[in-house]
């Protein structure tokens, strides 16, 4: 039998709660909006399908963020989420290399749908969204975002992040190996 060590909810600090979520893989997306003639956007992990009907996905956001204002004064919001190649994009906009406000804009090609939201071309999919909802829970916002428009491409892996590094899922998976 495994030994596992367990802590009782006062005794979980913010540093072992991040350790623990560290170990769910979670798919790479940049998550941009422009407002007042300003692009801004951060990398993220938190995406969740709400509903198809109607269409509907969640996305967190850290209020913190220097991206958070223009998302929040926007009302809509992009989620591109990446392809395995696009590791750089990813590295920039979560602020590594010292990229900050327009310049996470200067690497790849950006369009707009539907919102008028940067949107990634080539990304593996995007996801262009009105803001629904955003509910303030602790340091985040939970945006609940109704799908306006959508755009996607099967030609190769999506980018993963698990465990503080990338990694890619491709076709290569095998099904139910290893169960």
């Amino acid at each position: 039998m495994n030994q596992q060590s367990s802590l009782a909810v006062r005794d979980i600090h913010a540093d072992a709660f991040k350790a623990v979520m560290r170990n769910v893989a979670g798919a790479v997306s940049v998550i941009t909006a422009t407002h007042a003639q300003r692009r801004a956007g951060l990398t993220a992990t938190s995406l969740t399908a709400l509903s198809a009907d109607p269409p509907t996905v969640i996305v967190c956001v850290n209020r913190n963020a220097s991206a958070w204002p223009t998302i929040e004064a926007a009302g809509h919001f992009a989620i591109n989420v990446l392809a395995a190649r696009h590791q750089s994009i990813a590295d920039r906009f979560a602020g590594r290399g010292g990229f900050k406000g327009e310049a996470r804009f200067d690497e790849g090609d950006w369009a707009r749908l539907a919102t008028g939201a940067p949107t990634l071309d080539g990304a593996l999919a995007v996801l262009d969204c009105e803001t629904e909802e955003a509910i303030e829970r602790h340091s985040h916002t939970i945006l609940i975002g109704r799908i306006k428009a959508i755009r996607h491409a099967q030609d190769e892996g999506a980018l993963l992040y698990w465990r503080g590094v990338y990694g890619k899922l491709d076709e290569s998976l095998q099904y139910g190996a290893g169960i």
